[in-house]
């Protein structure tokens, strides 16, 4: 029998940090999540450095930087970049069987990055020609290509009640898939489990009996901040963000917080059954439980949606972690501060563990008393790109197109509603922020600078076109479609140039 502990790590898509009852959120209910808090500790600064769903399970997998794993803008056929250590493959090489349930997204599909199996759920992605695990599973039972007749998009905001049986939703029978790896493992060697659930990323479809749960819970409307309101200073990336929201009415907005909360409280119950499942296997005690999200979503505030920016719906994820009962080294009952990102995790695990971090990790172990100075994000190329440099209090937000920054004094004002940047009590705090930000440019990044200056590019409206994608929807899937060259996401179609990517 091993002395090492088993390891559960769980992702989720689309999650903000904000939304956990143990935040103080005002409506979204998480009893499971409430108590892995209670049990360990919640690092309430943990940020995706590049919160693009490709881009931050790169991080994840490979605790880099988007500038050390290459990817800063969902390259969808990218593979993980060579010479890498994965962290499914650090725990292999330290004698941990590794497995892995759900969403990778990685390229090409049937990549196992180091784990010894995956089952796959990939969305219907079908484009790659590839039939993920879960599309299998429904034509097992009877449900061949029936996976979207709800109709809703993968990357919209309009919802309905979940079409087939509650069995069948992608998130029960990940939940199963994880129960059934746990229970086939290996009893001579700790494990290292990965589940990744994809929702609750749209499409928004959740269980009818977690609509009714919300059915009487007053829904929080979208936060505001005053620099929203001047078109004027408006950059063109904000612009862009922007124009998405004209599409819904106000109450479809709340509909779809309604919606996403819905799906987060199913996921919720769900983690509560897999660790009920780890407590009659008798591997509770011994198990280390990470969750966290690769990125959140807007939803509505500052009139925006989906991700790919650096306010705090977007950027801020939950990140929770629980020791084993006799480990020693792992908080209880506690929230830690410190700046952290995607990239921490992994050294976190394996320092955990007791096994080697490789040496292309960038990140550092959250364990301990070592704490970065600051942190920099890094998302989007050309003119949809944008910046940060956060130091646990200020954050920083610069967009080239425009020449535009913006900085927000999170102590003082959690919810970003007023843009500081102008402000000269603030100046010496925009400046050496800037300054710090200015050094960590790289690539085409370096274009925005002279004389030590950020000039950025000259400003530009952002004009919308049609949606003809109905942003990536996907269809009847039996037969199975052809592999194709399609573009996998068009998260906005403008009406002169290619819009940006965004899944």
């Amino acid at each position: 029998m091993s002395t090492k502990p088993n390891v559960l790590f769980i992702t989720v898509d689309h999650w903000a940090a904000e939304l956990l009852g143990v935040a103080g959120h005002p409506a979204i209910s998480t009893p499971g999540l409430n108590e892995l808090a209670h049990c360990g500790v919640r690092y309430t600064n943990a940020y995706s450095e590049c919160p693009v769903c490709i881009p931050a399970r790169r991080s994840i997998m490979t605790g880099m930087s988007p500038r050390g794993h290459g990817d800063r803008n969902f390259q969808e056929t990218l593979p993980m970049p060579a010479g890498v250590t994965t962290l499914a493959q650090a725990f292999r090489n330290g004698g941990y069987q590794a497995y892995g349930v759900g969403k990778l997204h990685v390229y090409p599909q049937r990549d196992r990055i180091g784990f010894d199996d995956v089952i796959l759920e990939e969305e219907g992605r079908t484009q790659y020609g590839v039939m993920d695990d879960y599309d299998i599973y429904l034509g097992d039972v009877g449900y061949a290509g029936r996976q979207h007749d709800h109709g809703m998009s993968n990357n919209q905001y309009y919802y309905r009640a979940w079409h087939l049986p509650e069995e069948h939703h992608a998130t029960n029978w990940a939940t199963r898939m994880m129960a059934r790896t746990i229970k086939r493992r290996d009893p001579t060697c700790p494990a290292f489990w990965y589940l990744s659930y994809r929702h609750p990323h749209p499409p928004l479809v959740p269980l009818q009996a977690y609509i009714d749960l919300y059915r009487d819970v007053e829904i929080d409307a979208p936060y505001v901040g005053d620099w929203v309101s001047d078109p004027e200073g408006r950059a063109y990336e904000i612009a862009a963000m922007c124009s998405r929201i004209a599409r819904y009415s106000p109450d479809e907005v709340r509909a779809a917080r309604m919606a996403l909360y819905a799906m987060c409280t199913h996921i919720d119950h769900q983690i509560r059954s897999l660790v009920g499942t780890l407590r009659v296997e008798g591997l509770l005690d011994d198990t280390v439980i990470c969750f966290t999200a690769d990125h959140g979503d807007m939803l509505g505030n500052h009139d925006m949606l989906a991700k790919r920016v650096f306010y705090e719906a977007s950027a801020n994820v939950p990140l929770i972690l629980v020791g084993t009962k006799d480990g020693g080294r792992v908080p209880v009952g506690e929230t830690d501060d410190r700046v952290v990102g995607l990239q921490d995790i992994m050294p976190t695990l394996l320092d955990l563990c007791g096994l080697e971090v490789p040496e292309t990790v960038e990140g550092q172990s959250m364990l301990g008393e070592a704490r970065r100075s600051w942190l920099f994000g890094d998302s989007g190329e050309g003119d949809h790109s944008s910046r940060m440099i956060h130091d646990g209090r200020h954050k920083l937000i610069y967009y080239p197109v425009g020449n535009h920054t913006q900085l927000f004094d999170l102590d003082e004002d959690p919810k970003e509603l007023r843009d500081v940047a102008a402000e000269p009590a603030y100046t010496e705090v925009r400046d050496r922020l800037t300054e710090i930000l200015i050094g960590q440019l790289y690539g085409e990044d370096l274009d925005w600078v002279e004389d030590g200056r950020l000039v950025g590019r000259p400003n530009k409206p952002y004009v919308v076109g049609p949606n003809r994608s109905m942003s990536s929807m996907r269809g009847d899937g039996w037969p199975p479609a052809p592999k194709v060259d399609i573009v996998q996401i068009e998260w906005h179609t403008e009406a002169k140039d290619a819009g940006a990517p965004g899944d």
